[in-house]
């Protein structure tokens, strides 16, 4: 008797690693019941769209993709609309997409993924759109099913939720209040990946330094952090996002110590004034985070710092404005992922006054870039010449013939040399520098190395 045809779906992920990482147990439960994933939305019998919620553009996007299956779903009744994630966690979202929509078949919120299976069921056998939301999160499941595409690094949650109600963002809304996973969990997750071949782990939170709040135990991140180093195989580990507001001392210090803790930090400032800073309900001064980037140099000197700049706050002036450049200049971040305020319905700062005028937020977006652009550059300048050891990750997508990997430091390189494979572990010299990456050739004394004391970025 010949096997019948396996259902096909595809997946379309918004946002940031967590929802990635959530996409990635939707294909284990998928994987699990007999689904196939294909790229091509045509002919598929499942769509699926895992939502975010940070930003208005997200939301239209996804909106306009929808409106754009309702057309697919008239060719192909059959095929079944799923609509999941932080956006539609948003109980007025989900009705309109619900009335707005009524072709959508499946609509459920972040709280409730271990539940997709069901869902699903209930969605195929139901006439009309099954909406499911969960008001609070619940305790932390373990043991879902997971299918992550990168066989090279992995994304391993340690906590869920957050409980820091930034002024502007609307994540703790969509996400619950923030639960810790058990050490012992987490333990053994990092060595099932590093037993399948996985080299690099990165420790996921909306804010991992105050991981273990929660647990009966005592336990901090900067524990945690030192079993997974000493208990797992794992070659890299890296973490984010780390929140200053909780950053300790003993972190840094642990940083340093640690063989298998990657030189790199994610530390968004936001902003550099201190008014603004109040205002976003951050929890820390200018001066504060000046001073853990000085603990953070003096226990892991080679460390790289990257950060998130939010230009336009409500009521930023050209005061508040330079103290941001400022800190830019005094820091001198390796790299600066940089955003235009943008009204998010739902949170405090939506509805603060003195909103900025969009030309006035371009105008000091430009001037921001600028400054931090030129010190993208001199960090990247000063690695020319160092062999460096490179994760690789692949050919490069716009050279075959080229390799592309990451750094110890989070630095991309793009080099050339023969006999190199995805997850291997190579010594590079870099031959140049560019704002945004380095290129390099694999050296002639190469060899397999976790090395961490050879990190040369």
């Amino acid at each position: 008797m010949a096997d019948m045809k396996k259902k096909t779906y595809t997946m379309t992920v918004f946002g940031c690693q967590m929802n990635e990482r959530d996409a990635e147990t939707l294909r284990g439960f998928l994987d699990e019941i007999g689904y196939e994933e294909v790229d091509e939305v045509e002919g598929a019998d499942l769509v699926i769209m895992n939502t975010c919620a940070v930003r208005q553009k997200a939301e239209e996007k996804v909106f306009g993709r929808i409106g754009r299956l309702g057309v697919l779903k008239k060719e192909n009744p059959e095929m079944m609309i799923a609509v999941c994630g932080c956006m539609v966690q948003q109980e007025d979202v989900a009705k309109k997409i619900k009335k707005s929509y009524p072709f959508v078949d499946l609509i459920f919120g972040t709280h409730n993924i271990a539940a997709f299976p069901e869902l699903l069921q209930r969605a195929a056998e139901s006439k009309e759109t099954v909406l499911d939301l969960w008001d609070e999160a619940g305790d932390v499941v373990e043991g879902l099913p997971v299918t992550r595409k990168d066989g090279v690094k992995a994304w391993v949650n340690i906590t869920y939720g957050c409980n820091n109600f930034c002024s502007y963002c609307i994540v703790p809304y969509v996400r619950g209040r923030e639960r810790s996973r058990k050490p012992e969990e987490i333990i053994n997750e990092i060595k099932a990946l590093a037993k399948q071949g996985f080299k690099e782990v990165t420790l996921l939170g909306q804010n991992v330094n105050s991981y273990g709040k929660d647990l009966e135990e005592e336990m901090d991140f900067a524990d945690l952090l030192v079993r997974v180093d000493r208990e797992t195989d794992i070659n890299r580990i890296r973490f984010m996002t780390s929140h200053p507001r909780d950053f300790t001392e003993k972190l840094a210090k642990v940083m340093g110590e640690c063989d298998s803790v990657c030189e790199h930090v994610h530390l968004p400032i936001q902003a550099g004034s201190n008014r603004i800073l109040k205002l976003m309900n951050r929890g820390y001064t200018k001066e504060h985070y000046l001073d853990l980037v000085d603990i953070l140099r003096k226990y892991a000197p080679d460390c790289a710092l990257s950060t998130d700049i939010i230009v336009g706050f409500p009521g930023e002036t050209e005061e508040d404005f330079l103290d941001t450049l400022d800190v830019v200049d005094r820091v001198g971040y390796d790299m600066a992922f940089t955003f235009l305020y943008s009204p998010r319905s739902g949170t405090p700062a939506a509805d603060m006054p003195h909103q900025v005028a969009n030309e006035v937020k371009k105008e000091r977006f430009q001037r921001l870039l600028e400054v931090q652009n030129k010190h993208s550059l001199r960090h990247n300048q000063e690695a020319v010449g160092k062999t460096v050891e490179v994760l690789v990750e692949g050919p490069s997508k716009t050279d075959p013939g080229v390799m592309t990997g990451r750094t110890r430091s989070s630095k991309t390189v793009n080099f050339t040399g023969e006999n190199v494979n995805a997850g291997d572990l190579v010594m590079v010299e870099i031959t140049q520098a560019r704002t945004w990456s380095l290129l390099g050739r694999k050296s002639v004394e190469n060899r397999n190395t976790n090395d961490s004391s050879v990190s040369g970025d």
